[in-house]
């Protein structure tokens, strides 16, 4: 053999690995090289007096270098180990040169420790000190984070760990924390600024006239028909993995976080989503999961394959890996533009095969409030009249002007034409089903921020999510959920209230009844222990994570005395959600989404819950 290398092999040598590099470049973080693994824990702080310091600082995520905010030099912030039953002082130096706030999610604590800046105490001044103190009162797994501007999209979050004050009933021989989040080189200020240039800035996944040929997504019919109502099918996720890299424990798919187990144990995983817009679907492909905990309180055991965990929720599942081998931890983004990915392994360096990223889901009619109108199989659209909306082969002027957008001021319709008009005759005696018909929702102002009102929303806690309708296995839902023990109020509501979730994308402007924060005159009323049956309905068609602070409150799924109990729940796309609460927390606490830019744009409120006449407790 010839251990001459001639010029030209070298040459074409290194032309062909220039080229694989170049193309790697071009690949999606999650499908690029990988190192052998990073298998550290979380750094962790613990007992009744805490130090904690808000700063800038640098991380590298996949081998580049980004600006963040971070605790005590990590993100995520550290893990912060409590004991129920203890009483803690969190002191907390910020010292950024702008207000900042640590908010204890999920926790039960007293309102002025809350940490919501205008709400609940004045926020942390740069280059001071603020200690919150309270009595822990719960177990289980939770997290924190910044309620000022935008700093939670630049790394200020961390997870929290509650002991019980007895046993822990959840038996385990091991666990990992698995915080999920989102990262952007992108200053989180320039996102928001683009968002509001223009709502889909971020989709790269629109559909193509090369998808239309080749038989792809939606039917020329229905692309019509969408783009008629202005409205975009791919428009699931408004920040996506275009500028985004999703992360586990604050690394990049291709550090490879790995989490160790010897097999045959049982290994309790953390799981929290602590992003600012990302829902997450989770999966441990080839291993099952087993849900135990979900926002921190104990629920029945449910085996799963997969669930979406939507942002500022928790939930804890026990697997328990048999074989010699490792497993990929996948949080695919709900808009499938890419993944948050980690190992579970025997041994360090080891790497199970990465799935694809599956199809990308589109909205549809039920997406878009429609419900509760009986279609049939196939098309969604079959059988609606499209001429009384105003989109299926009317005269130009109203093609190019359907009346519920001539209703929401987009355009000027055709001469004889109203914009109050716009109605869907589906067979209900002349009903108006219109996409902004303010009669089926009287709780709403007319405002710009309401673009569309969902016409028959339908409760979808049953559903297991977008996009995992037909994954061929079995997705956790909320009716799954249990309790494990009794909850602690069984009384009947006292009173009920519809809340809608309303967003104008063409804007981005959101809020609750169609009004932000910015107009509210005053606080959600509630007194001390009322029962509140309350009911949110989505008007928009991308799903809203909802969490009101302070409180737990039992979801409305047919599960009676053991309804389960959680702090945050996802409204599904043009879908509705149940929850009894029972008000028992004095103080003003905030409620709102927890899609960070979301919140920032409005679409939050403040519940004031006042002592009852002559209570002096």
């Amino acid at each position: 053999m010839n251990a001459t290398i001639d010029r030209r092999s070298l040459l074409r040598g290194a032309t062909l690995a220039s080229s694989g590099l170049a193309l790697s470049a071009w690949m999606p973080s999650w499908a690029q090289s990988v190192s052998a693994g990073i298998v550290k824990p979380l750094p962790t702080v613990s007992g009744e007096d805490i130090t904690l310091r808000i700063a800038h600082q640098m991380m590298t995520i996949d081998g580049r270098e980004s600006h963040a905010i971070g605790i005590n030099g990590t993100v995520p912030a550290p893990l912060i180990r409590l004991r129920e039953g203890q009483n803690v002082r969190l002191h907390v130096e910020n010292a950024l040169d702008e207000d900042s706030s640590i908010h204890w999610h999920g926790l039960i604590l007293p309102f002025h420790m809350d940490g919501v800046p205008g709400v609940s105490f004045p926020g942390i001044k740069p280059r001071s000190t603020f200690t919150y103190e309270f009595p822990v009162v719960q177990s289980g797994t939770y997290w924190y984070h910044s309620h000022s501007g935008l700093q939670e999209q630049l790394g200020h979050y961390g997870p929290i760990v509650i002991d019980p004050e007895g046993d822990d009933p959840v038996r385990s021989d091991r666990e990992h924390v698995i915080v999920l989040s989102d990262h952007s080189q992108m200053h989180p200020h320039i996102i928001f600024k683009k968002l509001k240039q223009q709502g889909g800035y971020f989709n790269f996944q629109k559909q193509t006239l090369a998808g239309l040929l080749a038989g792809k997504d939606q039917s020329t019919k229905e692309r019509l028909e969408w783009g008629a109502m202005r409205m975009d099918p791919t428009d699931v996720a408004d920040v996506t993995g275009s500028t985004y890299t999703y992360l586990v424990n604050g690394h990049g798919p291709r550090d490879n976080w790995t989490g160790l187990f010897r097999p045959g144990e049982h290994v309790r995983l953390r799981i929290i989503n602590a992003s600012a817009m990302t829902t997450f679907n989770f999966r441990i492909p080839g291993l099952r999961m087993t849900v135990v905990q979900a926002d921190g309180l104990p629920v029945r055991p449910v085996a799963v394959d997969e669930m979406q965990i939507a942002v500022a929720e928790t939930y804890d599942v026990i697997v328990q890996p048999s074989d010699e081998r490792a497993y990929t931890i996948v949080g695919e983004s709900v808009d499938r533009s890419g993944m948050a990915r980690a190992t579970l392994a025997p041994r360090e360096g080891m790497a199970a095969a990465v799935p694809a990223l599956r199809r990308r889901p589109l909205a549809d009619m039920k997406d878009m409030g429609m419900g509760g109108m009986d279609h049939g199989s196939g098309d969604a659209m079959t059988g609606m009249d499209h001429a009384a909306m105003g989109h299926a082969n009317p005269a130009p002027a109203a093609q190019a002007c359907p009346p519920e957008h001539a209703a929401m001021g987009h355009c000027k319709p055709a001469a004889g034409g109203t914009g109050q008009q716009a109605g869907m005759d589906h067979g209900s005696g002349g009903m108006d089903h219109s996409m902004r018909d303010f009669s089926v929702a009287p709780e709403v102002k007319k405002t710009p921020t309401v673009q569309t009102i969902s016409p028959m929303p339908v409760d979808r806690m049953g559903e297991p999510g977008q996009g995992l309708e037909d994954v061929g296995h079995k997705v956790l839902v909320y009716t799954d959920l249990m309790a494990v023990d009794r909850n602690p109020d069984v009384r009947a509501p006292d009173r009920s209230m519809r809340i809608h979730l309303t967003g104008n994308m063409e804007r981005y402007m959101w809020a609750f009844d169609g009004e932000k924060l910015s107009e509210v005159k005053k606080p959600i009323p509630f007194l001390k222990d009322e029962r509140v049956r309350i009911t949110l309905v989505n008007d928009t068609m991308m799903g809203h994570p909802i969490h009101l602070h302070g409180h737990f409150f039992e979801l409305v799924t047919g599960h009676g005395e053991y309804a389960p109990r959680k702090h945050t729940i996802q409204v599904q796309p043009g879908g509705t959600a149940t929850f009894d609460v029972t008000t028992d927390a004095v103080g003003d606490w905030a409620f709102h989404c927890h899609m960070l830019y979301h919140m920032h744009a409005g679409m939050m409120q403040v519940v004031s819950v006042r002592p009852r006449e002559g209570d002096t407790k």
